[in-house]
């Protein structure tokens, strides 16, 4: 219930009842409001800058778990990562050694993704860091896996063919060591027998009587069988396909002719001293992916270990060529 209040008139010396006007109503009402407003808000904003409403509370947890699930996966593909390197070291230094395959360059294995904008929409949040993080991680093992997967494909078909392969990869000796007369001479720089030069000698030569036995060192087919070669005189070329080819120098008689199918061990013709030669042997070249490379390190399926080590070492010595 309202008061009455009641204000003393000096003049009439008595009491009289005070009336108040509208407008002081008005402005009352007004001022309450303002402080109720003013209080309200400055309440509100303490409310919001220091204190957690239980909802905050319960988004706050669930951000501060989303973050620790996110780093436990960015350490999980971190681990992948390991995994996936492994698997790509493997692939390049034991399975395509082994399938004589080329490995996969670096620049491809590791390209980066295009586009400045790819992760413009995980950007601009509080945990944006964690988030763009995981999506490029994601990205990489995504792209290294795909290019990983296409890379088994193409060992698997290797495999198909690793029986063929080996058959054709050249390895063995063009002629038997029962025919051998000495040490063959190696390959490198060696004293040439007419010119007394020092030369690179690109080939093998083995020292056997006239009319040895020459065998293809691999399957195959004959690519040339001629003495149109210069220095050469009667030779063979093989193409094993598989990036060799194999060259069978100064026979004294050819035993194939051009496109003929041979086998690993099969007679391709007999030792001589046609063309630029100083005595009866066979000149023996291995050429990969189109250069001439070492013979010696393709004799593994006839030679003991102990006639192989023998092999490298009487072959490795300065000597003279026989052409």
């Amino acid at each position: 219930m309202s008061k009455i209040k009641y204000r003393f008139n000096t003049k009439t010396l008595s009491y009289e009842k005070v009336e108040k006007s509208v407008k002081q109503y008005v402005w009352r009402a007004l001022s309450y409001i303002a402080t109720g407003t003013v209080f309200a808000a400055v309440t509100i904003f303490i409310a919001y800058n220091y204190f957690t409403s239980p909802k905050e509370k319960i988004q706050q947890r669930e951000i501060e778990n989303l973050r620790t699930q996110f780093e436990i996966v960015s350490k999980r593909l971190d681990n992948m990562t390991i995994v996936l390197s492994d698997l790509q070291n493997r692939d390049d230094n034991i399975y395509r050694v082994v399938f004589e395959s080329e490995p996969i360059p670096d620049n491809i294995r590791k390209a980066g993704f295009g586009g400045v904008d790819r992760y413009k929409d995980l950007e601009g949040f509080k945990n944006s860091d964690i988030i763009v993080e995981t999506a490029q991680k994601l990205d990489r093992i995504a792209k290294q896996m795909y290019i990983q997967s296409k890379s088994f494909d193409e060992l698997s078909k290797l495999a198909k063919n690793k029986e063929k392969m080996l058959a054709s990869i050249p390895a063995i000796q063009p002629v038997s060591n029962k025919q051998l007369r000495h040490a063959p001479s190696g390959f490198g720089w060696r004293t040439h027998p007419i010119y007394k030069t020092s030369e690179f000698h690109p080939g093998m030569d083995f020292a056997c009587p006239t009319g040895t036995p020459i065998y293809a060192t691999g399957d195959g087919i004959i690519e040339r069988a001629d003495a149109t070669a210069q220095g050469y005189g009667n030779h063979v070329v093989i193409n094993h396909n598989y990036g060799y080819q194999t060259l069978y120098g100064h026979m004294s008689k050819i035993a194939v002719t051009v496109g003929q199918k041979v086998k690993r061990g099969q007679i391709i013709g007999y030792v001589g001293s046609t063309g630029l030669s100083t005595a009866p042997h066979v000149h023996y070249e291995v050429i990969k992916n189109k250069e001439k490379v070492n013979p010696i390190n393709y004799y593994y399926n006839d030679l003991t270990p102990a006639e192989y080590q023998q092999l490298i070492e009487l072959s490795s010595k300065a000597s003279q060529s026989f052409d």
